[in-house]
């Protein structure tokens, strides 16, 4: 996380680096108005089978005796047998259906697939075909049942985020432990965290060390150990010692709150594909209308022997069959368990859009440290000059370092490992893109890059530096430098090699580090090109260029550690935080959040969003080929009402079945 460049050298070369101004630019995404589909269930409450079968079996109970003795009932006086058996169970399994075309006519939109069955199972029930037009509504409404199931089982697998919300904090008020909700709890406070529980908010350790659980928020099932000092999230389970934490958050401004928060909007953000289906459903239906009221009135005029009663029915099946209801169902389906499913691997994609995104993405850009190399740096060597020794040296790093979060700033405090008195040091100041400046006990003392003393002019002759360096001066005298070592994640290469088998055409690497290290790390990652030395204004310039160059039909996926790498993150087609659970940054400017460090959850981002995409075209290419198919054979008078309910419901269901698919 490099909120600083803590940069390393850079040649002894006095060149001015253009700050060009930062490309302010923000995604703009697109929330288009979802597709009203009032009918689907598709609503924030408990989805509970039982009060869905219950309706259900009551039709059956109606509709069954119906079907069985239809002849009899028919024959009664008036067929009042036939209306009293058949009109009950069509209002119970029609009403959401006729419900929603009434009020959608009413809003000025007409045409949609409800408005289509209304008109066909009420002219099926005029022409006296009364068991078909239940049959119409019933397998309609037990095509809704196992969407909703599926629905049920696709939020599931997200919903599993939502139970690493503690329901208790135990604080501590003057000595004595209380229960009291975590909503409660405000910053500074202490909380008490047993084995066995989850932990309510986000803090840091102040007593005990321990293993916590991380599986919910990053899939990640190898425990993580915890001690004095580190951060702790809210939704960690701790399994061994007793913690004691100090509160940093409010429970509404945790990270797994905001994570939750974007989750449950992810729908939101429509991928092309769902924007296509709702413009194609709005030119489709009329169609269909039209052409059914073409085929039930033209033929009686000009062909000998046609009867309207014939044609009216042969119509009534082409408006049933040509129900879009396959597709305005299974899409959305696909695309929600596609997000499902790759919450489950600790992969949080923020809507379709983005899983849409992805599939074109043809060349990925890592940023260094904290996305390829761990950002747990050590200080490795130390070097005086001038007349400091090490201890000296140190002591000035570590206090002028004392207020900065920088993995390298810890890691010189921790080096150190005394207490540093904060009257010590005062008027501290960021150097963006350079270091620090700070009066240490009345000494000016500077830290940071080389092209710092550049800036500030001081004499020295450490140029050619390999690794990332600190260099110091005190009151404009050069000091020495401290050499900080960081290593590669596990899977850095893996991942690199990943992406390139899916036909990822460039991977690139940018950073703030020297040309030394940047070429040695692309090398042993076998990355295609790197840009090193970089300010943040700088590579937001560096993804300007990649993008005008990766063609009209690519795009560009940046993955950074989400601090200072925001803008660059805001600017790329898709933008990835790694390990995003610990930065607020992350969460909300990033279209997708990682929440492991591991780099090689990219390219299961990309093979999970390639498999989702596949699975809603073919359920696209399925649904239009067999309604193709049955709207001939209606026009021809070769299909019956039934077919026609096979074709609506049994391509719904089919597509249903699929779309489940991208769960997995």
């Amino acid at each position: 996380m490099k909120h600083k460049v803590h940069l390393e050298s850079s040649g002894c070369s006095n060149c001015e680096h253009d700050h060009h101004e930062n490309h302010n630019h923000v995604h703009n995404h697109n929330h288009d108005e979802n597709h009203n589909h009032d009918h689907d269930h598709d609503h924030g409450g408990e989805f509970n089978l039982k009060n869905e079968v219950l309706p259900l079996v009551v039709i059956l109970s109606l509709y069954a005796p119906g079907v069985i003795f239809e002849n009899q009932l028919h024959n009664t006086f008036y067929s009042i047998g036939e209306y009293l058996l058949f009109i009950p169970a069509y209002l119970l399994s029609g009403w959401s259906v006729l419900k929603t075309a009434g009020r959608n006519i009413l809003r000025g939109r007409v045409f949609d697939e409800t408005f289509l069955m209304a008109v066909a199972t009420l002219g099926a029930i005029a022409i006296h075909k009364l068991p078909e037009a239940v049959g119409v509504m019933l397998f309609y409404k037990i095509g809704e049942l196992f969407q909703d199931i599926a629905v049920s089982r696709s939020r599931n697998s997200i919903k599993a985020l939502l139970e690493v919300r503690a329901d208790y904090a135990n604080i501590k008020i003057e000595g004595e432990l209380k229960k009291v909700s975590p909503e409660t709890v405000k910053i500074g406070d202490i909380i008490v965290v047993k084995p066995g529980e989850k932990i309510p908010l986000d803090g840091e350790i102040i007593d005990g060390n321990s293993q916590v659980d991380t599986s919910a928020l990053t899939g990640e099932s190898v425990p993580r150990t915890v001690k004095l000092g580190e951060t702790v999230l809210a939704g960690m389970i701790n399994k061994m010692g007793v913690l004691s934490i100090k509160v940093t958050k409010l429970f509404d401004e945790s990270s797994i709150a905001k994570i939750l928060d974007l989750v449950q909007n992810a729908k939101s953000k429509k991928a092309e594909t769902e924007k296509f289906i709702t413009k194609f459903a709005r030119y489709y239906t009329p169609i269909v209308v039209f052409t059914s009221l073409a085929v039930a009135l033209l033929p009686p005029l000009f062909i000998s022997g046609a009867t309207s009663s014939e044609w009216v029915y042969r119509a009534l099946i082409l408006l049933v069959i040509s129900c879009p209801c396959g597709l305005v169902i299974s899409i959305p389906l696909g695309y929600f368990g596609g997000v499902g499913g790759a919450a489950k691997r600790g992969i949080l994609v923020k809507g379709s859009t983005f899983l849409d995104s992805l599939n074109a993405v043809n060349t990925v850009v890592f940023d260094k440290t904290g996305t390829l190399t761990k950002g747990v740096f050590k200080v490795a060597r130390i070097v005086p000059q001038n007349g400091f020794n090490e201890q000296e040296l140190l002591q000035l790093a570590a206090k002028v370092e004392s207020h900065s979060n920088h993995p390298i700033a810890q890691s010189i405090r921790n080096a150190y490992g005394e207490k540093i008195d904060a009257l010590d040091v005062r008027d501290y100041e960021e150097i963006a893109g350079y270091g620090i400046r700070a009066k240490v006990k009345n000494q000016v003392v500077i830290a940071g890059s080389d092209r710092l003393l550049h800036r500030e002019k001081i004499a020295h002759d450490n140029c050619q530096l390999q690794g990332t360096v600190i260099h110091l001066a005190v009151d404009n005298i050069y000091a020495g430098y401290i050499v900080i070592a960081d290593e590669l994640k596990e899977d850095a290469r893996h991942a690199i090699q990943a992406l390139k088998r899916m036909g990822v055409e460039k991977t690139v690497m940018l950073t703030g580090d020297n040309q030394a290290i940047a070429s040695q790390i692309a090398q042993q990652l076998g990355i295609d090109t790197y840009e090193a030395e970089l300010l943040p204004e700088e590579k937001v310039n560096a993804i300007e260029k990649l993008l005008s160059s990766a063609g009209k039909h690519g795009k560009v996926a940046f993955i950074g550690d989400g601090i200072n790498d925001a803008p660059v993150i805001a600017r790329a087609d898709v933008g990835m935080a790694m390990g995003g659970l610990g930065s607020d940054a992350a969460i909300e400017t990033a279209d997708i959040v990682i929440m492991t460090d591991a780099p090689s959850k990219v390219a299961e981002a990309i093979q999970i969003a390639r498999k989702t995409r596949k699975i809603v075209w073919q359920n696209i290419g399925f649904a239009l080929a067999i309604k193709a198919v049955f709207i001939g054979l209606g026009i021809f008078g070769i299909a019956t009402m039934w077919e026609a309910v096979f074709a609506d419901v049994g391509v719904a269901m089919l597509a249903i079945f699929n779309a489940t698919r991208a769960m997995k």
